[in-house]
């Protein structure tokens, strides 16, 4: 049977056997030739003999060769074995360098998730960032009263910034003796005000009077759960009564991500109602040390006053050591940051934050 193929090296290969059978139009001169690197040469004569397929009245051509000749067979299969090995060198020659030019150009894969993220060099930031940056030394340390007056010079903003503190911990939270989660009542409150919503068994019992009475914003039953899992998210927090918690647990996969869902460590599990939203009304804070053992607390808007601000920051840090995880060991502050929030952070000097005594009149 003959087929041909094209290659780098020639511009016709045939393979050439005792019987071939092609197609009638494909080959129209009696002498087919091919060329390759090594000098030229034909095949002459070959015997083309048509045949015609009675079923499918299709027309062949068969490609034999003469049985006279025989010397010819010889000189086309030597010559095609010539070509064939000349073919292959080239052919490596040019797969190795196709391979390597495949590695050199191959495109890099595309990062995933943290290193996917700008350096922190090549980070563009805006004007009014960069010129606020410039009120404060990157690695000072600043003292508490220092730092919240830097605080408010370098809020610049159309609208109310929020402050913010940062504290970085020496615990693991992957380890269940090494979890922080509590609250801390801040003294000045947080600027903000609280939509609370309160859970309770009965439509119209003592409860809910208590509730609505202590200025609870929402108050239900079974049909505020109902409109829960439709999709109604319109408060801040949710406090519930031990016992409704049976029927709040199928909230989890609701609550659980935005960070709403009733907890006992939280303060939003209890039996005394009134006294849970008068605090979060007041200005009382969850907070909870994140996988990487920060702990983010807001402790208050800018426009408060400086000593204000510092009675809250105090009590925040106050909560943070009183509530220290059993399994935390070794040096348990390791980093302490305020900011506003758009604004840089300002890094405070930790001993003197943990030995700070607010003056009488504070």
């Amino acid at each position: 049977m003959a087929t041909c193929t094209t290659t780098p090296s020639s511009s016709l290969m045939i393979t050439y056997a005792a019987a071939s059978t092609v197609h009638a139009q494909a080959l129209t001169p009696s002498v087919l030739s091919f060329k390759s690197n090594k000098p030229t040469f034909s095949i002459n004569p070959l015997a083309l003999k048509t045949s015609i397929d009675r079923k499918s009245g299709i027309k062949w051509a068969n490609l034999c060769p003469q049985r006279d000749s025989k010397h010819h067979v010889v000189a086309a299969v030597a010559a095609e074995a010539e070509v064939a090995e000349a073919t292959d060198e080239n052919d490596g020659v040019a797969a190795e360098g196709g391979t390597s030019t495949a590695i050199a150009t191959a495109p890099p894969k595309p990062k995933k998730g943290k290193a996917a993220l700008p350096l922190k060099r090549d980070r563009t930031r805006s004007k009014r960032f960069l010129e606020i940056q410039k009120l404060r030394e990157t690695k000072k340390e600043y003292d508490l009263k220092t730092a919240i007056s830097l605080l408010k010079e370098m809020s610049s903003t159309k609208f109310v910034e929020t402050a913010e503190a940062h504290f970085r911990l020496n615990i693991d939270p992957k380890y269940n003796d090494q979890q922080l989660r509590a609250t801390v009542n801040l003294p000045k409150g947080t600027g903000q005000k609280v939509k609370v919503a309160v859970l309770t068994q009965g439509s119209y019992g003592e409860k809910f009077d208590e509730a609505k009475n202590a200025g609870a914003d929402i108050v239900g039953g079974e049909d505020l759960i109902e409109q829960i899992k439709g999709g109604f998210m319109d408060f801040d927090k949710l406090i519930a009564s031990p016992d409704m918690m049976v029927k709040v647990a199928g909230l989890g996969k609701i609550l659980g991500p935005r960070g709403l869902m009733p907890n006992p460590k939280a303060g939003t599990v209890t039996p005394n109602i009134p006294q849970a939203i008068e605090e979060f009304k007041k200005g009382k804070v969850e907070y909870r040390a994140d996988k990487t053992g920060i702990v983010h607390i807001p402790f208050g808007k800018v426009d408060f006053l400086e000593d204000d601000l510092l009675v809250n920051l105090l009590a925040a840090v106050k909560s943070i050591e009183t509530n220290k995880p059993k399994g935390a060991k070794g040096v348990y502050w390791k980093s302490a940051h305020i900011c506003t929030s758009m604004g840089p952070s300002i890094k405070l000097n930790i001993r003197e934050m943990l030995d700070y005594k607010p003056p009488s009149n504070v």
